[in-house]
């Protein structure tokens, strides 16, 4: 059976929040205009008892609950808020953290202001004028949240010039803006998350058309642990790689740049192995390996996280070092070729073979071993919890 259409789906990725999702339940249900149709999906990762603490809320809840736990939590909170955007019926979708540092009451003024402006993404900050970020416990958590925000703008100037909190977690985007990205981009260049920073992920891939800020104040959290960490900190720096590069012109640049770095290891190796005695052709090749490696993890781990799952990792290296070590070999007689049949110095002649050998290798990398696979990922199953039922009404004839 259908689920019918709502006006809101509210989205909520937990990950061990027991503790807050009773308290959570009643400030949304409360938060909600008369009637507007809303849902609330839980899109939970938890290792705790949260999907238990959802189920007992969810009982006397007057807004519809739908609880979705993951059996394999993929692309993190990113990756849960992605399930839950599935699952939601919602013309408008709001995605709010658990915690309570965000404050429900302001969800019917995110649909609002984009109701008003046309804004098809409408975000709560904590640095637009009138917002406060107090909740954002200590100096170091502010530095990483200032930092990480100039850093994001630093990096996408157009997708996020009109935003003052791209770091935040709370905010409400239309649904055709997101159906929209995977119609355009193709089920397997949709949305990618990964980490907790999802608004990131929305802003660049489904470009919406006007984006708006109501200002909010960033509360204590309620109950659990903050999901902060250095291991999201490497993901939101690997998310930052995968987005700035989903374009080819901006990897192959970033696959040059990589490229580049090898030399540092190469040269490094190569200056050991020929103090230690060994001669310099086979130092040379062997240098040359330890620059391949080196390019070969930075590419592999950052430009194409999302394109790693149709070979194995032994295969993806002995691949990329296969070409790359072709590259090496191709160099010097197409520069001879160059030299011979067109006329041209040793120098620029070098340099256009180098140019062209990138070109081929870039080409075989991005296109073949890192191909992009066709077909749509599985949707995740809906299932809502049963809405509570009513107390009888006494008959007052008896």
């Amino acid at each position: 059976m259908t689920a019918p259409p709502a006006d809101v789906s509210v989205v909520v990725p937990t990950f061990n929040e027991s503790g807050n999702i009773r308290e959570l339940l009643t400030r949304v249900a409360a938060a909600i205009p008369p009637g507007t149709r809303a849902e609330v999906v839980f899109a939970d990762d938890s290792t705790d008892d949260t999907c238990r603490a959802v189920e007992e809320a969810a009982a006397d809840c007057p807004v519809p609950v739908v609880l979705h736990h993951r059996a394999v939590p993929e692309g993190g909170l990113g990756g849960a808020v992605v399930e839950g955007i599935g699952l939601a019926r919602g013309d408008w979708i709001v995605v709010i953290d658990a915690d309570l540092q965000h404050p429900p009451e302001l969800i019917p003024a995110l649909v609002a202001h984009g109701e008003a402006s046309g804004a098809e993404l409408v975000v709560a900050s904590r640095y637009a004028v009138g917002g406060d970020r107090a909740g954002l416990d200590g100096g170091y958590r502010r530095l990483v949240s200032s930092g990480s925000t100039l850093v994001a703008k630093s990096l996408f100037p157009r997708a996020l010039g009109g935003l003052t909190d791209p770091m935040s977690g709370f905010f409400a985007i239309r649904r055709e803006a997101v159906e929209r990205a995977s119609a355009d981009t193709g089920p397997e260049e949709g949305l990618q998350p990964l980490g907790y920073k999802i608004l990131l992920e929305l802003a660049v891939r489904c470009r919406p058309r006007g984006i708006a800020e109501v200002p909010y104040a960033f509360g204590e959290r309620h109950a659990g642990e903050s999901k902060s960490t250095a291991r999201e900190g490497l993901r939101f720096l690997r998310h930052l790689v995968t987005l700035r590069t989903a374009d080819p012109r901006a990897r192959a640049v970033v696959f040059g740049l990589i490229g580049l770095s090898g030399f540092v290891p190469n040269l490094l190796l190569l200056w050991l192995l020929t103090r230690w005695g060994l001669a310099y052709t086979p130092a040379e090749i062997v240098a040359n390996q330890a620059g391949l490696l080196w390019n070969f993890a930075l590419i592999d781990s950052f430009v194409y996280r999302n394109q790693r799952r149709h070979h194995r990792r032994a295969v993806r290296l002995l691949t990329f070092a296969a070409v790359g070590n072709a590259d090496l070999v191709a160099r010097i007689p197409l520069g001879a070729l160059l030299m011979s049949s067109a006329g041209m110095a040793a120098v620029p002649a070098t340099a256009l073979a180098m140019a062209l050998v990138f070109i081929a290798r870039f080409l075989v990398v991005d296109r073949l071993l890192y191909r992009r696979l066709s077909g749509r990922r599985a949707e995740p199953a809906r299932v809502a919890l049963p809405e509570p039922v009513a107390d009888p009404v006494p008959d007052p004839l008896g």
